[in-house]
């Protein structure tokens, strides 16, 4: 793209970071624009440094980052091109941020704790953004954080796509991995048309990601599982769900996440689960040292860039989601 200001045409720009820069690149190329020249640098004590290499003035300007390890970097690089922009007089800023960062933190369970979904939200705004999008967000009150526009997005229409192809959903029953899961397993059930079942777990809430799978509320016995969650940390959770289901009578447990964090142990649990298949989207970059043949990973550059050129032709986003959304 030229860097020629173009004050009575409107003009979609699209930035990076260096999280996922794959995942823009396949943005860019569905929308048939070039992703804006960026210099990007980490000084030896951490700092960062941005420079767009090119005239953002009075552009529409969408600011793709992934948030993998380590969050707070890839985090900060984004709030400051967003700051970069909005100094360079873009005329409106999205942020996209696919996998909201600190998500899980959206209230408070014990007194003097942060609400942080709340001040990534105030973090972005106060950078510059207008307006945010997202796909999947742990929480649907996150949508309320952020003082402007919301998009969000949903896997659920990618995923069922791919399930729908390769399984027989009549033999099938979605199993929510807990109880907090229940609705967005309702939302599968209803979308696939297979009963529903819950499995009914205890946390303790001094031990982080530490969980005892109680039982199975519903008939898995004979039935092809269909475990749904949001996304897949250390794998703890969901794994222990997959051997519950299998000693229940399953006669298979596969899974279906959008954001594939795979933190620590979750390769080596998901190697060694029950599972036939695990399938994810990447919102994530998923790191080269990690193998899993089980994993399948499904795209979402086409829904994102399907959502982005909704908003910059100021259309439905809703109407990408035929009214699942």
């Amino acid at each position: 793209m030229s860097g020629i200001t173009r004050p009575n045409n409107k003009h979609l720009m699209l930035c990076t970071g260096r999280a996922f820069p794959e995942l823009a690149e396949e943005v860019a190329n569905l929308l048939g624009v070039g992703l804006v020249p960026t210099r990007s640098l980490t000084y030896a004590n951490s700092e960062i440094y941005v420079r767009f290499e090119e005239s953002v003035r009075g552009a529409d300007a969408f600011v793709i980052q992934s948030h993998p390890a380590p969050v707070n970097e890839w985090l900060m690089e984004q709030l400051i091109m967003i700051d970069a922009l909005k100094r360079a007089s873009a005329k409106r800023i999205t942020v996209v941020s696919p996998f909201y960062p600190y998500g899980r933190q959206d209230k408070k369970h014990a007194g003097r704790e942060p609400i942080s979904a709340r001040l990534i939200a105030d973090l972005y705004k106060t950078a510059g953004a207008d307006r945010l999008m997202s796909i999947d967000l742990h929480a649907a009150q996150i949508q309320g954080f952020f003082d402007g526009p919301v998009d969000h997005l949903l896997a659920l229409p990618v995923l069922v796509e791919y399930i729908k192809a390769h399984y027989d959903v009549s033999e099938m029953t979605v199993v929510s991995p807990d109880a907090g899961r229940v609705r967005l397993a309702d939302m599968w059930s209803d979308e696939l048309g297979t009963p529903l079942a819950i499995i009914h777990k205890r946390r303790d809430p001094n031990k982080a990601n530490e969980v005892a799978v109680g039982e199975v509320v519903g008939d898995v016995a004979g039935r092809v599982c269909l475990l749904v969650d949001d996304m897949i940390d250390t794998a703890g959770t969901i794994c222990q769900a997959a051997a519950a289901l299998k000693s229940f009578g399953a006669k298979a447990v596969i899974a279906a996440a959008t954001h594939p964090i795979l933190s620590g142990p979750a390769p080596q649990r998901l190697n060694e689960s029950e599972f036939e298949e695990v399938i994810v989207t990447n919102t994530l970059p998923i790191s080269e040292d990690i193998t899993i043949p089980k994993l399948t990973v499904l795209s979402m550059a086409p829904l994102i860039a399907a959502a982005i050129q909704a908003v910059f032709e100021d259309g439905s986003v809703a109407s990408l989601f035929h009214g699942s959304h």
